[in-house]
């Protein structure tokens, strides 16, 4: 069987889904792979070490999808009119696409696929249990999400981090505040912590808490029964009450003002984020502040924040929205995304046929199938049964 690595053409994106280490070990299925001429320069991996680890350079998509049964993304394929090539065109019927498609949000796209025969898995849909752990591409990607989003934040902040003591006097600590303790923000608690910032953080569910306090860093939050029960059991912060929104600004409204930096990353999945920082709560920061905002493909946290953009507001906060903040490191995102999706194809392997074998009733592939033999599979995209007269 053939496997098709194609090379991303959505804008921003450097990352790419497989490395000569995955080349290597998924050719050891039987597998023979394809690579676009190309696909690994964003992420400092040149042709010759992928045809090194027995890859085939393919000169263009086209060639590289010729006969391909799968195919691996980071992003999803271009359709009709989406870019300089029909990338979903060019799939062979009946072949297996798996990437984070970004399902939410593009319901048209899921309808796509299936009436082109594609069978589709999007990885950011991976249920959040013990097995699936080592193809958790959110996870992975967070991770160092987290970690960039501190390091481009102190390069905006016009101070140091640590506390410094010079024969001129000595300079403070920054004080961060990260919003969100999930896989991202710990990541930004641990970074901030180690560059030696003073830290405190806010998430809603009940673990983080703890989970803040162990690495180092206060909690702030509202504490009540509603945030007992305010983690879905796929790991996400809950949807909360419209009184427990406005006690929590409150409390922000008190401590975003005496922030230098603050890291957004809260997140609920297929909604777009909400809204932490109000206008009046950056109004309040001081001049030469900077806030991060990783939920900016989202809509972002901030209300002032522009995806994809670094703005400057009256008051001088400067306000970071860009967009996809693992493609900002990209040699190391693309390391451990290319090893989720190995593991994925991996634990599906029928090592007798030579071929992936997707059990319907698996938990995994319940959570991640959008399409299956012509038809939408997935249950939150699946076409809803017409009501009774």
């Amino acid at each position: 069987m053939r496997l098709a690595v194609l090379k991303e053409r959505r804008p921003g994106e450097a990352r790419v889904a497989a490395t000569p280490e995955t080349v290597k070990k998924l050719s050891a299925l039987g597998l023979t792979i394809a690579v676009e001429a190309g696909a690994g320069a964003g992420s400092s991996i040149p042709d010759a070490d992928y045809a090194a680890a027995g890859a085939e350079i393919a000169p263009d998509a086209a060639s590289a999808l010729a006969g391909a049964g799968i195919v691996f993304k980071v992003q999803a394929p271009l359709g009709t009119g989406e870019g300089e090539l029909d990338e979903l065109a060019l799939i062979p019927r009946g072949a297996l696409l798996i990437g984070t498609l970004g399902a939410y949000g593009n319901e048209e796209r899921t309808r796509t696929y299936a009436s082109l025969g594609i069978d589709a898995c999007s990885m950011e849909l991976l249920p959040r249990i013990t097995r699936a752990q080592s193809m958790d591409v959110l996870s992975s990607q967070a991770n160092l999400a987290g970690y960039r989003a501190v390091l481009e934040g102190a390069n905006a902040y016009g101070r140091g981090f640590p506390m410094m003591m010079t024969a001129a006097g000595t300079v403070p600590p920054a004080g961060v505040f990260v919003l969100g303790a999930g896989v991202a923000g710990l990541q930004a608690i641990a970074t901030a912590r180690r560059l030696g910032a003073k830290v405190s953080a806010t998430d809603v569910r009940p673990a983080a808490k703890e989970e803040i306090k162990s690495l180092g860093a206060a909690f702030i939050g509202v504490e009540s029964e509603e945030t007992a029960a305010a983690q879905t059991s796929g790991g996400y912060a809950k949807e909360m009450s419209e009184d427990f929104k406005r006690r929590q600004a409150e409390l922000l409204a008190e401590t975003v003002k005496k922030q230098d930096l603050i890291i957004c990353t809260a997140l609920t999945m297929g909604r777009a984020a909400p809204k932490l920082l109000t206008a009046e709560h950056v109004a309040s920061m001081k001049p030469g502040s900077v806030i991060v905002d990783i939920a900016a493909d989202a809509g972002g946290n901030c209300a002032l924040t522009v995806p994809g953009e670094k703005t400057v507001t009256a008051n001088g906060v400067t306000i970071l929205g860009y967009r996809n903040w693992p493609g900002r490191i990209p040699v190391a995102s693309s390391a451990l995304y290319a090893r989720n999706l190995m593991t994925f194809l991996t634990a599906f392997w029928d090592k007798d046929a030579k071929r992936p074998n997707l059990k319907p009733e698996d938990e995994i592939i319940q959570g991640v199938a959008l399409t299956r033999g012509g038809a939408v599979v997935h249950p939150a995209f699946a076409p809803k049964p017409a009501a009774a007269a």
